[in-house]
């Protein structure tokens, strides 16, 4: 009888690439609590108040997207995703990548499919070809903003493509 060994994952400096993803999805899991809450939870921020969420949501939905600014029901929807199920991943995913937890590979797959799916397709669509009164008026600013949302997820994806990633640099 033949002992088989379970592959060892490299160390974390030999994977800086999943250190660079644990800052962006850190940076995530701000965002989700200072962006997406607040439309998710119905507060109004079509005008500034003084408060920093309300300012900062104000000033992005102005300056960058006006669906955002009145979310329809199904934009409310999206942002409830990010604000309560896609925060709770990246709170897992985070140590999951600095740690070489290699479960979470089909979590991550079924993450960055869902947020090309829904942010990359259908909000991207309503920003650039929908209704007149959601389009984006700045469309270089929208995309600055919102464009690391799907371009980092679907690195993520590349990254993840291969069973037991962490065995392999990127």
């Amino acid at each position: 009888m033949t002992a088989t060994t379970a592959p060892v994952n490299l160390p974390l400096r030999r994977r800086p690439i999943d250190i660079v993803f644990a800052v962006f999805f850190t940076l995530f899991i701000v965002t989700s609590c200072i962006a997406d809450m607040l439309p998710t939870l119905g507060i109004d921020f079509t005008q500034p108040n003084g408060s920093f969420l309300v300012d900062s949501n104000y000033w992005y939905a102005h300056d960058a997207d006006p669906l955002f600014m009145n979310p329809p029901v199904w934009m409310r929807i999206v942002t409830g995703l990010s604000a309560f199920v896609y925060m709770l991943f990246y709170v897992v995913l985070v140590p999951a990548l600095l740690r070489g937890w290699n479960w979470i590979q089909l979590p991550a797959v079924i993450y960055a499919t869902m947020i090309a799916s829904i942010t990359g397709i259908i909000v991207f669509g309503v920003e650039f070809f929908g209704e007149p009164e959601f389009q984006t008026q700045n469309p270089a600013k929208f995309l600055a903003f919102n464009l690391p949302y799907v371009l980092v997820p679907l690195l993520l994806l590349i990254r993840m493509r291969k069973p037991l990633p962490f065995t392999r640099a990127f």
